[in-house]
């Protein structure tokens, strides 16, 4: 098997400017539970969008990074 091209992977996806906007918008979520004390640094919690990326209050929450990336 071939080695990963992380520079390439950078450059084709996460540096499009549709992966750079979602991001933001996954940080804006995650800084609002922290604006609102449900989230810290370091405290080992994802914030969880429940239905979609809509950043509204009721369509977050704080979940356990374990229980966060399990869902399928």
């Amino acid at each position: 098997m071939s080695e990963r091209n992380y520079a390439l992977e950078y450059r084709s996806y996460h540096a499009s400017p549709i992966q750079k906007k979602r991001r933001a918008q996954r940080n804006a979520a995650r800084r609002k539970m922290m604006k609102l004390g449900h989230v810290r640094k370091g405290d080992g919690k994802d914030v969880h969008h429940q239905h979609g990326m809509s950043n509204s209050i009721s369509n977050l929450r704080a979940l356990p990074r374990s229980v966060n990336r399990s869902i399928k």
